[in-house]
């Protein structure tokens, strides 16, 4: 039976639905001054950890304009963030008005604002005027009077369609925004030491609160992802104190203060399972509970199958990215909080089979690229360029939202500028001063000097990414140079790393000679962006995938990308196996969440440890709920083949189960896959497509002509609202 959830609760009247009428901003303003706040919440044992990048900000003055024609006289109400004035047909009106009447007819509305706390905004209420993004922005309006009176010329100025979010109230002011909180007890209290050891029984993210707080003194509060760590009050990651006066509480790592009174709140957010809470003589600090805080998202993505160890990954995965689901896709709740483009881009297509949230995807990639002048990487981290480039198209498939990409892609364009003045003789990209090449994080040596294949790959990936946006924005001269770019750098892939003894792609040049190392990465992305030929994958295979000699991935991060290589193999029984033991391994290890990497090699408190700390380690991180997307992709079998699923591809795989089903959404629908040793059954609310199968014996269906392919490889057409059943 399909299972659904809501997380939780409606959100203070925000949803995906589209509104006609929300506040507007220049576009991607909102997401960076939104992303600032998040990205600059980070702690390091209590002190403040801002990102390492360039940190932008948005524009201070905007200006709203609107070309309007009314069949009879109206009045509308304005509600603006900000210092504003008003202008009709070119007149400047008296003061800051918060209604204007306007007479039948033509007219052309200019609404400026000045905010430097936060992005200038705008709410227009009226009959038939309204705020919504066919408004035009722009932050320089290029208007100057001569000598003589006579106004300047204006048409260099550049004008962007409105940005939006689901404000749709006067009341619901972007500035005043903040997720929901929701009460949660503790799940167990006992003694430890001087102090109480609380459980929340799972990994969870809010605000601590303390209740009864009386006396004066400090109180010390330890949190931990483990009991280890909320008891290792010298090596925890996140902590807090607290001076409790006469009159009132202090934060002392903040500095703020609030009345004391019969509960008090933390002030920052925290992640964790355990809290130690240790008072000194003097003080009683009451007792705990907290204040979860989430994005409200429903789970539309579903996954049910004969193998309870597998439902049990999927909801531990689907849990795992609840929490990392937040204002923006975050990496871990714990560590960073930050937002960082490798980590985001899987978040997307885990949640492309989950949520389906496009809002948080769009507002992700506004503040992953920042502002021009571009100087440096996403991230300052090569890689995560490309990624950031890729999550585009990628998003465009699954959504179908042009207008986004025509929006974001002068950003796309200038990054890209930035990408090209930094590549060698050959066309190559490598690292440079100031560039993060990261690739993963390896248990063993990962030479990062020279061209590295890896990088490579995902350069022309992105030029053909380009080159599919441009047409999109109607710039085709762009779009024939970066395809011409693509072409060229493709076809220096295989004479430059491929290796026909190694019967792979060699991991890097330096000086233009091939190294003799085998790694995985390029192999694995070369694979999958169709860069290799029949034979080429494999020889991959068996030389590299299977090749225990190869240089092994421990971090979810790149299994993500290694077990969607085997499935694009058709190697889904072998990914359940892996999928079972990896994942499986950290359920054994009684995880309530996904780690930022596994180890099986490890044991006990070994599994805390990274980065040279004892809790280093992330147990809540994004990538490591990869299943998600696997088991919506490579086993339930359904891709977009155009964008928005106008068309679907659904390619169901059993990969050894003996039953499974479940529900992929989508943008506006949602198609159910059901599949045994027998049957096939299929049902989408919206678009058409094709069922794609095996079968050893003639197959039957219920519905429409079912096309052979080749010998035991068939196909069904299925239209929305269909209910197909194939008996194979």
């Amino acid at each position: 039976m399909k299972k659904r959830f809501l997380f939780t609760f409606a959100m203070l009247g925000l949803s995906s639905m589209l509104f006609s009428q929300t506040w507007i901003w220049y576009p991607g303003d909102y997401e960076l001054w939104l992303g600032n706040r998040m990205n600059n919440r980070r702690t390091e044992r209590g002190a403040f950890f801002p990102p390492f990048w360039k940190t932008d900000s948005h524009y201070v003055v905007v200006e709203f304009s609107k070309a309007i024609e009314l069949e009879k006289p109206e009045v509308i109400h304005l509600a603006v963030e900000g210092k504003y004035n008003v202008k009709i047909d070119g007149k400047l009106q008296f003061g800051m008005p918060g209604t204007i009447r306007l007479e039948a007819g033509r007219h052309q509305l200019n609404i400026k604002v000045w905010n430097q706390v936060s992005p200038p905004a705008l709410f227009v209420n009226g009959e038939t005027v309204k705020s919504d993004s066919s408004w035009k922005v722009t932050f320089e309006d290029k208007e100057w009077i001569d000598e003589s009176g006579k106004a300047s010329d204006t048409s260099a100025t550049l004008y962007e369609s409105a940005g939006r979010w689901n404000f749709d109230s006067e009341d619901s002011r972007p500035s005043q925004f903040t997720l929901p909180r929701e009460l949660k007890q503790p799940a167990g209290c006992e003694k430890r030491g001087n102090g109480l050891l609380y459980d929340f029984g799972k990994e969870t993210f809010g605000y601590l609160v303390l209740n009864g707080i009386s006396g004066e003194g400090s109180i010390g509060i330890y949190y931990g992802e483990s009991p280890e760590e909320a008891l290792d009050k010298e090596a925890c990651e996140t902590l807090d104190f607290l001076r409790v006066e006469a009159d009132k509480v202090v934060d002392l790592s903040t500095r703020s203060e609030q009345p004391k009174g019969a509960s008090y709140t933390m002030e920052n957010s925290k992640a964790f399972r355990y809290v130690y809470v240790e008072a000194e003589a003097g003080v009683e600090p009451g007792n705990a509970t907290m204040l979860f805080e989430y994005l409200p998202v429903e789970q539309r993505g579903t996954f049910r199958c004969n193998d309870e160890e597998l439902n049990r990954i999927w909801e531990i995965g689907s849990y795992t990215m609840f929490l990392t689901t937040r204002e923006f896709f975050i990496d871990g709740i714990k560590r960073d909080r930050w937002v960082w483009s490798g980590d985001a881009i899987q978040s997307y297509l885990m949640n492309y089979y989950l949520f389906f949230e496009q809002d948080a995807v769009e507002r992700t990639i506004w503040l992953l690229r920042g502002k021009d002048p571009v100087t440096s990487h996403v991230n300052t981290i090569m890689d995560y360029t490309f990624y950031w480039f890729l999550s585009i198209y990628d998003y465009y498939m699954y959504a179908g939202d042009k207008q986004f990409v025509r929006q974001i892609y002068p950003r796309m364009k200038s990054l890209m500028e930035f990408v090209l003045g930094r590549t060698n003789e050959e066309g190559m990209v490598e690292g440079l001063a100031g560039d993060w090449v990261f690739v993963d994080w390896a248990d063993g040596y990962l030479d990062k000097k020279g061209e590295l294949a890896f990088e490579q790959v995902l350069f022309c990936k992105s030029l053909e990414t380009m080159s599919l946006c441009a047409r999109l924005a109607e710039d085709d001269e762009a779009a024939t140079i970066y395809e011409a770019l693509a072409a060229d750098l493709r076809s220096k892939l295989n004479p430059c790393f491929w290796d026909e003894q190694k019967q792979a792609l060699v991991h890097n040049r330096v000086d233009g000679r091939p190294s003799e190392t085998v790694t995985r990465y390029a192999n694995i992305f070369a694979l999958l962006y169709g860069y290799l030929d029949e034979k080429q994958g494999e020889q991959i295979k068996n030389s590299v995938l299977l090749n225990d000699e190869i240089l092994g991935i421990t971090t979810p991060y790149m299994r993500f990308y290694e077990l969607e290589a085997l499935c694009y193999l058709g190697e889904q029984e072998r990914v359940m196996k892996e999928m079972k033991s990896y994942w499986g391994g950290m359920l054994r290890e009684n995880a309530t969440t996904f780690w930022e990497k596994y180890n099986p090699q490890q044991q006990g408190t070994e599994h805390l440890a990274m980065y040279n700390r004892p809790y280093g380690k992330s147990l809540c991180h994004a990538w490591g709920a990869s299943p998600i997307y696997l088991l919506g992709k490579y086993f339930l079998g359904v891709t977009p083949a155009a964008p928005g699923y106008e068309e679907f591809t659904v390619r169901p795989c059993l990969g050894g189960l003996k039953w499974m089903e479940g529900t992929v959404p989508m943008a506006d629908g949602e198609i159910q896959v059901y599949m045994d040793k027998k049957k096939i059954r299929v049902e989408a609310t919206k678009g058409k497509g094709y069922v794609y199968f095996d079968s050893r014996r003639k197959p039957k269906a219920n519905i429409g002509t079912i096309e052979k392919l080749s010998d035991g490889s068939y196909r069904l057409p299925v239209s929305a609202g269909e209910k197909v059943e194939i008996q194979y």
